[in-house]
C-alpha cells in the first residue's frame, strides 16, 4: 500500500505532488505515471508538468482551474498512477568513447579512487542498464540510476566550471550526460558523439524520463565518424521499445 501523496503549493501557479520522502524507481514510476495520465486527459488549465525524483510539479492557469478543483482532479488520478498506466519504455543505446586522455579525462582518477583498473571501470559502467529519472539542470541532461555499487563515488569536492558537451559522468550513485558545455561536479569517464539537445530538431531532447540507457564502448575513430554523421544529420540513435 502506497502512502497518500502530499499536495503542496509552489507559489500561486503550481502544485507539487510529492509521492514519498525517499527516492526509488517505484516512486519515480508513479511520478511519471501521473504525468502521463494528466497529459492523456488534457486537464483544462494545466499548462506544464515537471517530473523530479519523487514529485511532480504541475503548473496551472488559475483563471481556468482553481486550486481545490485541480487538487481534487489530481487526487482522483492517484489510484491509476501505477506502472501499467505507462506505455512501454524505450531502450536507448548511447555510444561512448572511454578515451582516458582527452575525452574520458577523469577515467584513470576514478579508477585510482575506487581501486579499479580503468578497463574494469569501463566494463562495469558499460555493462549496466540505467533508468532516466528526469531531465534537468541544463536542456536535455538526464539524471540516471542503475550504476553498479562498485562505481559509487563521491562527487567532485570542487566542481569544474566547464564540462564539454557529450561528457558522460558519474557521481554518488548516479550517472549523467552533459548535453551542453556547463559547470559540473560528476567525474567524466568518457564522451558520446550523440547530441542530446538540438533546438533545430522536431524533438530537441533525445532522452526522456523512463528511458532505459545502455552505453556501448567505441574507439576514437568511431567517435569521430559518428560525430561527423551527427553534425550532418545522418545519424540516428538506436532506440528499441
Amino acid at each position: 500500500m502506497y502512502p497518500e501523496p502530499k499536495f503542496l503549493p509552489a507559489g500561486d501557479l503550481a502544485v507539487s505532488v510529492e509521492f514519498a520522502d525517499a527516492i526509488s524507481p517505484e516512486v519515480n514510476t508513479r511520478v511519471r505515471a501521473l504525468e502521463y495520465l494528466i497529459q492523456q486527459k488534457a486537464i483544462p488549465g494545466v499548462v506544464e508538468t515537471v517530473p523530479t525524483f519523487r514529485a511532480l510539479l504541475v503548473y496551472y492557469d488559475p483563471l481556468l482551474i482553481g486550486w481545490d478543483e485541480l487538487v481534487a482532479t489530481l487526487r482522483s488520478l492517484i489510484p491509476q498512477a501505477q506502472p501499467e498506466a505507462l506505455p512501454p519504455s524505450r531502450l536507448v543505446e548511447v555510444p561512448c568513447c572511454y578515451d582516458d586522455d582527452e575525452l574520458g579525462f577523469e577515467l584513470r582518477a576514478v579508477g585510482e579512487k575506487l581501486g579499479l583498473p580503468p578497463h574494469e571501470v569501463v566494463r562495469l559502467h558499460s555493462g549496466a542498464e540505467f533508468l532516466v529519472y528526469f531531465i534537468g539542470f541544463t536542456p536535455g541532461l538526464p539524471y540516471m540510476v542503475g550504476m553498479p555499487d562498485r562505481l559509487t563515488i563521491p562527487r567532485l569536492e570542487k566542481p569544474r566550471t566547464k564540462t564539454p558537451a557529450g561528457s558522460v559522468g558519474i557521481g554518488g550513485s548516479q550517472c549523467c550526460i552533459y548535453p551542453v558545455e556547463s559547470p559540473g561536479g560528476f567525474w567524466v569517464l568518457g564522451r558520446t558523439p550523440l547530441s542530446l539537445y538540438d533546438p533545430k530538431r522536431p524533438d530537441p531532447i533525445l532522452l526522456r524520463p523512463g528511458d532505459r540507457v545502455r552505453f556501448r564502448p567505441i574507439d576514437r575513430s568511431e567517435f569521430e565518424r559518428i560525430a561527423g554523421e551527427v553534425a550532418g544529420g545522418r545519424f540516428l540513435a538506436r532506440v528499441e521499445t
